[in-house]
């Protein structure tokens, strides 16, 4: 049985036309798209519903069906969408979008455009619910405020708020007995819901939870809910590991020796490094904790020892590149812990230096860069003064990207 949404888009707006700059409320735009698209965009993710007519002021049919289009050609919901031309009341221009469904929807989904915080949760509610065989749902909340029936300015009594119910869209319906509905009622019976409609031919509304987000937009104070919101920035660790092999004459490399450099400080009188770029093992763990921060691989990816162009470049560069990317997608460096671990050179006097030149590079303060620097105790690789490792930790925070 195929389920498709009526999605209204066809009101005044009257209580906002001031406040909106006389621009109708399914029309103001959240997130640079009219208020209407969003609620469209959560029936799309619904694998339940099967398409959705958007139903429009006819005063602005054509203008609005052109804004439409143009929606739909930068982003395909993945659902047919159709549209009509509204009615002089609600309940008219739900008729006029219940007219346009193609034949094989036998069910409906009736959704104020107003309502643009409706998720896919609440749409599976209602569908659900259809789909165990009720005819009419509507999705509903508890009423918390104590309600009071006034008669001329007196309270003439309370009513029972366990009673009570605050009732939202979308409202789901089995498409004959709504259509029955609307023939039973005639012209003079007007309602705001179309559940009221159901009730009026005396056939059960079945109810589900509704949703406290499913709010709609009806007062100038609401806009204030379409304000464009800011993530937090979250926080980020990169890690990076880095080896180079010291230049040996009795065990010529496939690559050329290079001066070694640390941090872009020339060592001088340490061993000669193997490498197809300038060689510089703690710029490298670096590019790659950086890199890392934003889930952009490694320097290996980004610039292959087998291009010719990264020849003996300096892995400053590098650095530069990872640090341009990572920018550009709201990484804010904190700080920057290196370990550098060799048997020879001594690192103890050029770590300031080494800090110094770092800190420049990353734009920090020299109190956000630490160094260190260790042996492995004769141990393993290093400790045979094959060559060396350094070790980068990156941590900082990652800002949303701008719209």
């Amino acid at each position: 049985m195929s389920l498709w949404t009526v999605l209204l888009a066809a009101g005044s707006g009257a209580r906002l036309a001031d406040a909106a700059g006389g621009i109708k409320k399914q029309f103001l735009e959240l997130a640079g798209r009219p208020l209407y698209w969003r609620s469209l965009a959560a029936f799309a993710k619904s694998p339940d519903v099967a398409g959705v007519v958007v139903v429009f002021p006819p005063a602005d049919i054509e203008s609005a069906r052109a804004g439409l289009d143009a929606l739909l050609a930068r982003k395909n919901p993945g659902i047919p969408v159709l549209t009509a031309a509204g009615g002089e009341r609600r309940q008219d221009s739900v008729r006029n979008g219940l007219a346009a469904l193609p034949r094989e929807a036998t069910r409906v989904l009736v959704h104020d455009a107003a309502r643009p915080f409706v998720d896919p949760g609440l749409v599976s509610r209602v569908a659900g619910a259809l789909d165990a065989g009720h005819g009419a749902v509507i999705p509903v909340l508890p009423v918390t405020d104590t309600i009071k029936e006034i008669r001329d300015g007196v309270v003439a009594k309370t009513l029972p708020r366990h009673a009570l119910a605050a009732v939202q869209t979308p409202q789901g319906f089995a498409l004959p007995l709504l259509l029955a509905a609307f023939d039973h009622a005639g012209d003079d019976f007007t309602v705001t819901d179309d559940a009221s409609l159901v009730e009026h031919l005396g056939r059960a509304v079945h109810t589900v939870p509704g949703s406290p987000d499913n709010i709609k937009i009806t007062n100038p104070e609401d806009l204030a809910l379409l304000a464009p919101t800011t993530k937090p920035a979250l926080p980020v660790t990169g890690y990076g590991y880095d080896v180079h092999r010291y230049a040996d004459p009795a065990r010529p490399g496939r690559q050329p020796a290079r001066p070694m450099k640390l941090g872009g400080f020339p060592i001088t009188g340490g061993p000669e490094v193997l490498a197809h770029s300038d060689g510089d093992v703690l710029l490298h763990a670096l590019t790659d904790a950086v890199l890392g921060c934003v889930g952009a691989g490694d320097i290996g990816g980004l610039f292959p020892d087998t291009n010719p162009d990264f020849d003996n470049m300096a892995s400053g560069v590098f650095l530069s590149e990872a640090l341009l990317l990572a920018r550009n997608q709201g990484l804010e460096i904190t700080h920057a812990d290196l370990t550098i671990i060799a048997q020879i050179p001594k690192i103890g006097p050029h770590a300031q230096a080494i800090r110094v030149n770092v800190a420049a590079l990353l734009g920090l303060d020299k109190s956000q860069v630490n160094i260190k620097a260790t042996t492995e105790e004769g141990l393993g690789f290093t400790g045979e003064k094959k060559g060396l490792k350094a070790v980068a930790l990156v941590t900082g925070w990652r800002h949303p990207a701008p719209r």
